[in-house]
C-alpha cells in the first residue's frame, strides 16, 4: 500500500457487490433486506444497478413511519436521497472529502454507471492514521 495512504483505491477497501433495492419495491422490503444484510443502508438503483439515491433505515422510521406513510405502500425511490457516489479508481482522500463534504457515513462505488460496491468510515479507517481518522469523525459528526 506504500507510505501514502491516498495511493489507497477505493475498490481496495470498499465491500463489494452492494445490494441494490429496486426503486419500485416498498420500504417494508427495504426494511427486510437491511435486516437480512445487516446493514442500516442501502443503495436505491434502476432495474439496470444505476444509482438512484441512497436509503437508511432512519429515513424509513422519521420519512415514513413517524409521518403515518405506509411502509407496504410507501416506494424505496419516494425516499431515496443523496445521489453522492465515488467512482471506483479514486482515492481513500477523494473518498474522504465527499463524506466529510456531505457529513455522511456511508458512500456508493460506482464504475461503468454501475454501483459495484459500498465504502463505509470503518473501511476508511483501517487505512487512515489516527490523525487523519480523528479528522473525518469530527468532520462527519459535526452540528449541520
Amino acid at each position: 500500500m506504500g507510505t501514502a495512504q491516498s495511493a489507497t483505491m477505493v475498490k481496495d477497501v470498499m465491500h463489494p457487490g452492494a445490494r441494490c433495492i429496486e426503486a419500485h419495491e416498498t420500504l417494508d422490503r427495504a426494511a427486510q433486506l437491511m435486516r437480512e444484510l445487516g446493514v442500516g443502508a442501502l443503495p436505491v438503483c434502476d432495474d439496470g444497478r444505476r444509482l438512484q439515491g441512497i436509503i437508511t433505515d432512519r429515513d424509513i422510521v422519521v420519512e415514513c413511519v413517524a409521518a403515518g406513510r405506509d411502509p407496504a405502500k410507501t416506494r424505496a425511490g419516494d425516499l431515496a436521497s443523496g445521489l453522492i457516489w465515488v467512482g471506483s479508481d479514486a482515492t481513500i482522500d477523494e473518498a474522504l472529502a465527499k463524506m466529510e463534504e456531505h457529513q455522511i457515513r456511508r458512500l456508493p462505488v460506482v464504475e461503468d454507471d454501475q454501483i459495484i460496491g459500498m465504502i463505509s468510515e470503518a473501511d476508511l479507517a483501517r487505512h487512515l492514521p489516527p490523525d487523519k481518522l480523528s479528522e473525518l469523525v469530527s468532520r462527519i459528526y459535526a452540528p449541520s
